[in-house]
């Protein structure tokens, strides 16, 4: 905020008239009457205070001739107007500011006034004091508290919560999830599986403990496995190629028969290679056929 420093208010030149001279507005003679010189024509005190007086920003009235006015940035006030909006301190002779709002303050409620409010209890921030800032608003460092606790929260680690504050301890019992795994609260990032929430670093591979975030998974009785260890160690082999059935890459659909195990694009005859995936087939020994070729064994 600038301060500024008033000249001390003026006086419109004002005198009687001595010679035969016409009121510039209304052109009633001024001889030996009372006058005003407006940009150097003379004016009768009726003309003037009704066609050229400023009108005092204060009071809205006009400021007559005989009134001392103060004016600045193209506003004008009578003498005993120009006050402080505050403390209603004369100013026509003290250091003042001018608020964007159009308010005159002295120099002390102009600062007072610039100064931050604590959000907590509204009061002066007094410069020099203690305070905490958090987007562009203020506390006292004392009135900056946990909204569970009421402790101040001071310079320590802060979450929120809509409108609110809250010390790291409060918003972990209040507020965070506990992993799925481990059972302890989640306080920052975390996984969320089947609608279960999970630390990073619980989230891994039941056998070789690699993070799955991220990764190609499967889960398999309650356990989740990288698509390593689930291919050697978890899935079932394929009775035509040997292979593991891991439902990644090539085809997701087997064929299950007794005890074995086949990829659908596995589940051919022996002897032609038909498919037989939803077909009618014979087992002989370790071999599947169709009835056809199963005919002529």
């Amino acid at each position: 905020m600038t301060f500024y420093r008033h000249s001390g208010p003026r006086s419109y030149l004002s005198s009687t008239m001595s010679d035969r001279t016409d009121c510039f507005y209304c052109r009633d003679n001024l001889q030996g009457k009372k006058y005003i010189k407006k940009d150097d024509k003379p004016v009768c005190v009726r003309c003037f205070e009704k066609l050229c007086a400023n009108t005092c920003a204060e009071c809205r009235k006009p400021i007559g001739a005989d009134a001392k006015e103060l004016n600045h940035k193209n506003r004008h006030w009578h003498e005993d107007c120009f006050r402080c909006a505050k403390c209603y301190k004369p100013l026509a002779n003290e250091p003042f500011a001018a608020r964007d709002d159009g308010k005159i303050m002295c120099g002390k409620c102009g600062a007072r006034e610039d100064s931050h409010r604590c959000q907590g209890c509204y009061k002066v921030i007094v410069p020099g004091e203690k305070s905490v800032e958090y987007k562009h608003k203020s506390w006292h460092e004392q009135c900056f508290n946990c909204f569970e606790c009421k402790q101040p929260i001071s310079s320590q680690s802060f979450l929120t919560k809509g409108d609110d504050f809250y010390c790291s301890s409060c918003h972990e019992k209040k507020f965070a999830k506990n992993c799925a795994r481990c059972k302890e609260p989640i306080t920052s990032g975390g996984i969320n599986y089947q609608d279960k929430p999970w630390h990073s670093e619980c989230f891994v591979c039941h056998t070789c403990k690699k993070p799955l975030a991220g990764a190609r998974f499967t889960a398999h009785e309650d356990e989740f496995y990288c698509v390593d260890c689930y291919k050697t160690s978890v899935a079932k082999k394929c009775s035509g190629c040997q292979n593991p059935i891991t439902g990644f890459g090539r085809g997701t659909n087997v064929v299950n028969y007794e005890d074995k195990t086949w990829h659908e694009y596995c589940f051919n005859c022996k002897k032609c290679s038909l498919s037989l995936a939803h077909k009618r087939f014979v087992i002989n020994g370790e071999h599947i056929y169709c009835t056809d070729c199963a005919k002529k064994l």
